[in-house]
């Protein structure tokens, strides 16, 4: 975000949106901590492939076990990774130990959302991985997913089938946190990213715990299981990455998955928890532009993570240009078929559906706070989804200061999607 005095802009899809505030208006914008990128993220990766987190080297690890086949699972275009970084010497270690293309596969962890495109693939890992490897998206609702059994929770663990055809499994990431599983990234590769969608939805419905909240492992249900997977599954190698705000890499992790994972955490949280002193009347949020405005349902976390940093009553003014509009096909349904708040918190007791889990998740801040939305979704859309459509940033601070008064108390969040605002007791 750029900062002119009073004036900033804000990111909306690929383009930016104005904002002009007195200063009198402003407590202070919430950023990530300065961090300066790694001058050379390459040669890092080079290093802990041969020294890694509590493991031996790569080389090592796949002579022990005798590994023929090999599984890369990497995010869908909703998480952005810098893979353009991270799979060049990663592939490029295992061609030096032996191993064959054609012998290597790429397992999209798309979750419960759609796959991706060619074009996708291309925009994401390029043109020269794309033709060279061989990319598959995984499929939540396929009828051969295998079944693993059932978990401490009784849950049903069901899996892309792809795990029992290779004997070596890669996770890749970026860590950010995330509000229902605390943190992203390590584990969330397995469980929701190939998992099936009873798996899933099974895991979700932990949502309503307490514990489950964003920034949060301690005693998190969700995180939990999602750990029970990822060793039940038996990932041999975690490769993930600790970005700023501009995508820019700040830290890589390698190794063990929960050891290397646990370190990025680590640093994930000293770079974007960001204390505040106290809460506001407002606080204006962008998602951080495309793509992490996709739609609605991805520009969801941005609205949960402004929510920790207003006052009950106050006011979010939510900037996302949502280009594919609302996104998952359950939550649109649910959005359109909910008369009121109460219609979508009762249906979700009821019984938890995957999609319906987002519609809920703004249900839950749209009773506590008024919500401006500044995006391509029609006026019906965003009262439908319990918000105020605002034409441009004029109208929506017209509307802010209708209702808080000329001296309103704001927080500025550029980057709402990663940064977390926590309250100092």
């Amino acid at each position: 975000m750029a900062k002119s005095g009073g004036k900033f802009k804000l990111k909306y899809g690929d383009r930016e949106i104005r904002l002009e505030l007195e200063e009198k208006n402003i407590i202070s914008i919430l950023s990530a901590q300065k961090t300066k990128g790694l001058r050379n993220p390459s040669a890092k990766l080079e290093q802990l492939l041969a020294k890694p987190i509590n493991n031996p080297s790569l080389q090592q690890l796949i002579r022990e076990k005798n590994a023929k086949k090999f599984l890369i699972i990497v995010n869908d275009i909703t998480r952005p990774t810098p893979y353009h970084i991270l799979l060049p010497p990663l592939l490029k270690e295992l061609d030096r130990i032996g191993i064959e293309r054609e012998d290597i596969a790429f397992l999209i962890a798309t979750g419960a959302h759609r796959g991706h495109t060619q074009e996708e693939n291309r925009r994401v890992f390029g043109e020269r991985l794309t033709s060279s490897y061989h990319f598959v998206n995984h499929q939540c609702d396929q009828d051969h997913l295998i079944d693993l059994g059932k978990m401490k929770s009784g849950n049903r663990l069901l899996v892309n089938p792809i795990i029992n055809q290779v004997d070596f499994i890669v996770t890749t990431g970026v860590i950010v946190p995330h509000y229902i599983a605390g943190f992203s990234g390590g584990r969330k590769s397995i469980l929701p990213g190939i998992c099936g969608r009873e798996t899933i939805e099974k895991n979700h419905a932990h949502m309503i715990h307490p514990q489950a909240v964003t920034g949060n492992l301690q005693g998190n249900p969700a995180h939990e299981e999602m750990m029970e997977v990822a060793e039940k599954v038996t990932v041999d190698f975690n490769v993930n990455v600790v970005t700023d705000e501009n995508g820019d890499i700040i830290a890589i992790v390698a190794g063990e998955l929960n050891e290397s994972w646990l370190k990025g955490v680590q640093i994930c949280q000293d770079t974007y928890f960001t204390p505040i002193s106290k809460k506001a009347d407002v606080v204006f949020v962008s998602a951080g532009g495309y793509p992490k405005d996709i739609n609605i349902y991805q520009a969801q976390k941005a609205l949960d993570n402004a929510f920790q940093a207003v006052k009950p009553g106050g006011t979010i003014v939510l900037v996302a240009e949502c280009r594919e509009g609302l996104g998952n096909s359950v939550f649109k349904q649910w959005i359109e078929e909910a008369h009121s708040i109460k219609d979508i918190e009762e249906r979700l007791k009821e019984r938890f559906v995957l999609g319906g889990h987002k519609a809920y998740a703004i249900a839950k801040i749209a009773k506590e706070v008024d919500i401006i939305l500044l995006s391509s979704l029609s006026k019906r859309q965003v009262k439908k989804l319990f918000m105020t459509p605002a034409e441009d940033m004029k109208q929506a601070i017209n509307m802010v200061r209708e209702k808080h008064g000329p001296d309103f108390q704001s927080y500025l969040i550029p980057y709402g999607s990663t940064v977390l605002p926590q309250k100092i007791k």
